[in-house]
C-alpha cells in the first residue's frame, strides 16, 4: 500500500500564464537542462507531479548533426511529453543552424534553448556555455542563425551574468538576442567563475527585466522551494522561473510550484510533505523510468545511484543501507532495500530542504587562450572553435 502525501499551507500567489513564443504555460516555470540528469526518464516524473516546459540536457550541435547514437537518444521523447523542449550547444553558428533545422524539419521538437551558461570547464575552455557572450558577434550570429532555421519553432537562450564581474555580458547579450528574435530570455543569476558558489544575485535579474520588455524574462539560482520562486518573481517582476539543483531528489517540487503559481483557492496552497514511504516509491519510480529509458536494468541502476543522497536527504536512513542503495545492481535488489525502510517515517522538514546538489567555490573559468583580449574573434580563434566543438559532449 503506497503511503499518503501530507501537505502544509503556504498562500497561494497567482501569476500571469508564461507565453513563450506559440507556447503559453498555465504555471510559469521551467526545469533547467542539468547533463545526466534531466533525460525523459527524471522530466516524466516531473510532470507526474507537477506543469511546467521541461527541458532536456544539453545536447552538443556537431553530436547531433552527424546522428551520434547518444545525441539521438537524448533528442527522443516520450509520447507524454506535449511540449518536446531540448536545450542545444554549439559554438558555430552554421552548426547551430544545421541542428536546428534538423530538428524543426523532422518534427523533432517544440521549443528550442540556447545554452550560453554552462560553467564546466570542458566547455568554457573552447569558448562555449557561459564564455560564449564574451564574443558578442559570434553570439548575436548563433543566435541569428538558430532562429532563422527554427521559424514557427520558438527558440530561447539561458545565460549566466558573465564570465566574472569583471566581465558581464549579460545586458549585452539579452539585447543582441532580443534582436535576433528569440522568445523569452532566462538568466542565471552568477557568473561562470562563481560556479555554483554563493548566493545568486537576484537583482541582476531584477535589472535584465528592466531592460527587456517585448519578451519574458526568466529568473535562475537559488530556487529550493515553491516559497523561494514566488519570492523571486515578488523581487525581481520576473515572468517565471527556471528550477535546476531545487529538484534534485524532490520531483514532487514541481507539484508546489504549480500550486503556489495557481488561481487562489481557500486558505492556501498544498506543499508536498512526503513521508519515507513515498519518497521511496519515487525513487523506485525513477529507477522503472530509466530502465524504459535506457532499455537496460543495468545501466538504469547505475545511473539512479547518484540520486540517492538526493532523495533521502534528512530522513533517517542508516549509512549501511544508503551505501547498498548507492551500488544497486538490479531492480529486485532495489525492492528488497527499499523494503527495509519504515513507510511511515515522517517528513523531517527543514532537514529535508534548502541546497542540494554540488556547489564549490568560485574559480577561475577556463577560457581559450587570449579569449579576453577582444570580444570579437580574431587570428585563428574561429577555426579553433570550429574544431573543439566535436569534442565536447554535455556539461
Amino acid at each position: 500500500m503506497t503511503p499518503e502525501l501530507t501537505a502544509s499551507r503556504t498562500d497561494p500567489s497567482p501569476v500571469p500564464a508564461l507565453r513563450i513564443g506559440p507556447l503559453t504555460l498555465d504555471v510559469p516555470v521551467v526545469l533547467a537542462p542539468m547533463a545526466g540528469i534531466t533525460n525523459t526518464a527524471f522530466r516524466r516524473l516531473c510532470r507526474e507531479f507537477g506543469a511546467g516546459l521541461y527541458v532536456s540536457e544539453m545536447i552538443t550541435s556537431r553530436a547531433l548533426v552527424e546522428r551520434t547514437p547518444g545525441s539521438m537518444r537524448l533528442i527522443d521523447h516520450h509520447e507524454s511529453e506535449t511540449t518536446r523542449s531540448i536545450q542545444l550547444y554549439g559554438v558555430d553558428p552554421k552548426t547551430i543552424g544545421e541542428a536546428v533545422t534538423m530538428l524543426v524539419s523532422e518534427d523533432r521538437a517544440d521549443h528550442i534553448d540556447l545554452n550560453f551558461g554552462c560553467p564546466v570547464p570542458k566547455v568554457t575552455r573552447k569558448g562555449g556555455g557561459a564564455a560564449l557572450p564574451w564574443k558578442l558577434g559570434l553570439f548575436r550570429s548563433i543566435v541569428e542563425a538558430a532562429v532563422n532555421a527554427a521559424g514557427a519553432v520558438p527558440v530561447t537562450i539561458k545565460m549566466r551574468k558573465g564570465i566574472d564581474s569583471d566581465h558581464l555580458t549579460y545586458l549585452e547579450a539579452a539585447r543582441a538576442a532580443e534582436g535576433a528574435g528569440v522568445s523569452a530570455i532566462a538568466l542565471h543569476a552568477r557568473t561562470a567563475s562563481d560556479y555554483y558558489s554563493g548566493q545568486a544575485d537576484w537583482a541582476a535579474i531584477a535589472t535584465l527585466k528592466q531592460a527587456i520588455t517585448s519578451i519574458p524574462v526568466l529568473g535562475n539560482g537559488d530556487i529550493w522551494s515553491a516559497q523561494d520562486a514566488v519570492r523571486m518573481v515578488a523581487e525581481t517582476g520576473c515572468d517565471g522561473v527556471v528550477v535546476g539543483r531545487g529538484c534534485l531528489g524532490r520531483p514532487w517540487l514541481f507539484g508546489d510550484l504549480a500550486a503556489a503559481f495557481g488561481p487562489a483557492e481557500g486558505a492556501g496552497a498544498a506543499l508536498i510533505q512526503p513521508n519515507l514511504g513515498v519518497v521511496a516509491d519515487t525513487f523506485r519510480r525513477h529507477a522503472e523510468l530509466l530502465t524504459e529509458f535506457f532499455d537496460s536494468e543495468e545501466r538504469a541502476c547505475r545511473d539512479v545511484r547518484k540520486h540517492v543522497a538526493w532523495y533521502f536527504k534528512g530522513y533517517s536512513v542508516g549509512g549501511e543501507l544508503r551505501a547498498s542503495l548507492a551500488s544497486v545492481v538490479s531492480l529486485a535488489q532495489l525492492d528488497d532495500l527499499l523494503g527495509t525502510l519504515d513507510p511511515t517515517q515522517e517528513y523531517p522538514g527543514i532537514g529535508a530542504e534548502g541546497p542540494r546538489g554540488r556547489a564549490g567555490s568560485p574559480k577561475r573559468t577556463s577560457l581559450p587562450e587570449h579569449w579576453l583580449d577582444s570580444q570579437e574573434l580574431v587570428g585563428s580563434e574561429r577555426a579553433r572553435l570550429t574544431e573543439g566543438e566535436g569534442d565536447t559532449s554535455g556539461g
